[in-house]
């Protein structure tokens, strides 16, 4: 063609262009896959229609190849409109009367798709052919392909060669046996009346003239063909439904969102979740999460176990509960940093008051002078009220805020944070929990958790908050790992015997919540049980209902990434300090009185019966009844004997100097 008629076709298309322009290219379903690309979850466009964005590397080139072949075989080299075909296309009309071949390119289609018309008339087919040549004019061929693989109908209301491949054969259409391409190519002729799932007949019937088509044009083998004409036809199948609700907050809009979860991690823990629940009773529900402590990337996360399990539709990663013990380390860790105690610092384990608060052990004993170390690992309520005493309410939770934990705290009239936070007298959801964890495997830095690679590289580069200093997080991680292991396992360690893990459990007041959270190599994990509607389970701990669910998952891990899950060096056992971390004291106003205590009724038998009292402090304790010091007997303890029934007041002093009082009553039989 001569150059200027080129130029003057150029510019009559280009104002053409501008006048009428083609459709554009209609939005696609949002798809989330996981860190290779796996779909996870997809979702419908605002009609109901499942239109998964296509790249055309991605499908077969098996598929493409007999695409090209027998829908255009010059698809590369026209222009919009394949001379060649149309004439055979206008030579059938005429001779047959009717048409047998429309000679449509796969632009032409991919035009008609985009601006369907009801009638397919000769006026119709010139439209197509219009604007057939402007989206040549517009766009590459890998542009137009990639247009007609994302709209092509395969019945219903299915569009796209993924979308037909993920609802016909249950898979991305990156391998396609030739029963499975040669379906791709029919349906889209005639979606409706090929459809495998309501006319199985009819799609057999399509399916075996195109593998037919196939050998002969030498893309297939005649044993090959005549194989897969005998396979059935397909039913249609459920779309990707994993991960179903951290997809639901990574979903954007007409795109697809690479996440940086494991789709085998992710099938694995959404089992283990199911099995347990369904094992715990019919509404009861689970959550966890899987860290990885390069980039804080989310490898894994099930918001519950199940969407037909009461609650099952709520992210309960996401929902704050009361965290029981597991946030314990945090508080000893800050403890370290402030060289206010150690590990083998001494710690009384003895009932005491703090102002009103006055907690108890779970099992509701004590056990005497216990090392910070046993008092973690037993997780022992009365030593880490204490030590959250002296490090401060108010400090410990800037420290989680800063790291992320937006705890919603009770405080009290007077605005500090009460020192029930030591025992789970807040609210924090498992997210949370996982950064901090996280960052007690990684040296005490907390960063966000990244659900995609550019937020993991934001981590990378960035610098994060210090919850707590490497040396103390060290420290803490060597302490947790030398917890009590769950029945059947041995201390600390999985079942496959590489690493140990550094865990705390927790349980909520009256049982609501039961946790486990723990780190080991390259990961963070937190499991979550408990019932959505936050019902009691009387007897269900953190120990009994979600550590054998964190084994389980370390051990899935362990054989999903080995190298990830390397044994980190366990150090000797703790040592008994000396020095000013020998014991703990600070915090303490004066003794603490342990019998009687204050305000008590005392029964005694009748006059000349003696109590031994009790209170714990910085020895001698010497005892004062009104000023009048009380014997000691041959033990060692002191006695006291009350004269009668009534009021009285005792008064301890310890070796310090500082004293505490308590009042009380002695009851006796008879009139008092």
């Amino acid at each position: 063609m001569p150059l200027a008629s080129l130029i003057a076709a150029g510019v009559l298309l280009a104002g053409l262009d501008r006048t009428l322009p083609p459709p554009p290219m209609p939005e696609v379903s949002a798809l989330v896959t996981d860190r290779e690309g796996r779909a996870l979850r997809a979702f419908p466009v605002e009609d109901g229609r499942w239109r998964l964005p296509v790249d055309p590397e991605a499908v077969d080139p098996a598929f493409r190849a007999a695409l090209i072949e027998i829908e255009d075989q010059r698809f590369y080299s026209h222009h919009g409109v394949d001379p060649l075909a149309m004439a055979r296309a206008v030579g059938s009309l005429v001779s047959t009367g009717r048409i047998v071949s429309g000679g449509s390119t796969i632009t032409m289609q991919t035009a008609r798709l985009l601006e369907p018309r009801p009638r397919r008339t000769i006026g119709a087919k010139l439209i197509e052919m219009v604007r057939a040549i402007q989206l040549e004019w517009r766009y590459s061929k890998a542009e137009i392909l990639q247009a007609y693989l994302t709209l092509a109908p395969y019945g219903g209301n299915l569009e796209g060669v993924r979308a037909a491949s993920w609802a016909w054969f249950g898979h991305e259409p990156d391998v396609l046996t030739p029963d499975e391409i040669a379906l791709l190519i029919a349906l889209p002729q005639a979606p409706e009346a090929r459809r495998p799932d309501l006319r199985p007949d009819a799609a057999i019937a399509s399916r075996a003239r195109l593998l037919a088509r196939m050998e002969r044009a030498g893309l297939i083998s005649a044993d090959r063909a005549a194989d897969a004409a005998e396979e059935p036809a397909p039913m249609r199948r459920a779309f990707p439904a994993l991960a179903w609700h951290a997809a639901e907050h990574l979903a954007r809009p007409g795109g697809e969102v690479r996440s940086t979860l494991d789709i085998r991690l992710q099938t694995a823990l959404e089992s283990r979740l199911a099995e347990l629940a369904a094992n715990a009773g019919p509404d009861v529900q689970a959550s966890a999460l899987v860290v990885s402590l390069d980039g804080r990337e989310v490898r894994a996360a099930v918001g519950s176990a199940g969407r037909d399990r009461a609650g099952g539709w709520i992210d309960l990663t996401r929902r704050a509960r009361s965290p029981g013990s597991v946030l314990k380390p945090f508080i000893y860790g800050l403890a370290f940093e402030d060289g206010l105690a150690g590990p083998g610092t001494r710690i009384a384990d003895l009932p005491r008051r703090f102002a009103d608060y006055n907690p108890e052990n779970f099992d509701r004993t004590f056990r005497g002078d216990v090392t910070i170390a046993e008092a973690l690992q037993h997780s022992l309520n009365v030593p880490a009220v204490q030590v959250l005493d002296a490090v401060g309410a108010n400090r410990f939770l800037a420290a989680m805020s800063f790291a992320g934990g937006r705890a919603i705290v009770p405080r009290s009239n007077e605005g500090d944070a009460g020192l029930a936070i030591a025992l789970g007298g807040l609210g924090i959801t498992a997210e949370e929990i996982a950064v901090m964890f996280a960052a007690l495997g990684a040296g005490g830095e907390a960063l966000p958790l990244a659900w995609t690679e550019g937020e993991a590289a934001a981590n990378r580069s960035g610098t994060g908050y210090r919850l707590l200093g490497a040396r103390a997080a060290a420290t803490l991680v060597e302490v947790l790992q030398r917890s009590p292991a769950p029945p059947g396992r041995m201390p600390a360690r999985l079942t496959s015997g590489a690493p140990a893990i550094a865990y705390k459990t927790g349980t909520s007041y009256g049982f609501r919540d039961a946790w486990a959270a723990g780190v080991s190599g390259n990961y963070a994990v937190v499991v979550w049980v408990g019932r959505a509607d936050g019902a009691p389970r009387p007897g269900e701990t953190g120990r009994q209902a979600a550590l054998p669910a964190l084994f389980d998952i370390f051990d899935v891990i362990a054989r999903r990434d080995p190298s990830g899950i390397s044994a980190l060096p366990e150090g000797p056992a703790v040592r008994r300090a000396s020095g000013p971390l020998a014991r703990f004291e600070r915090g303490v106003s004066g003794p603490d009185i342990v019998f009687p205590p204050d305000g008590s009724d005392v029964w005694a038998d009748g006059p000349g019966r003696a109590f031994a009292l009790s209170a714990r402090g910085s020895a001698p304790l010497r005892w004062y009844e009104r000023g009048t010091p009380l014997e000691i007997d041959a033990a060692g303890q002191s006695v006291w004997q009350p004269r009668g029934p009534g009021f009285y007041e005792l008064t301890v002093v310890d070796a310090n100097g500082r004293s505490a009082r308590t009042r009380v009553r002695v009851r006796m039989p008879g009139p008092s």
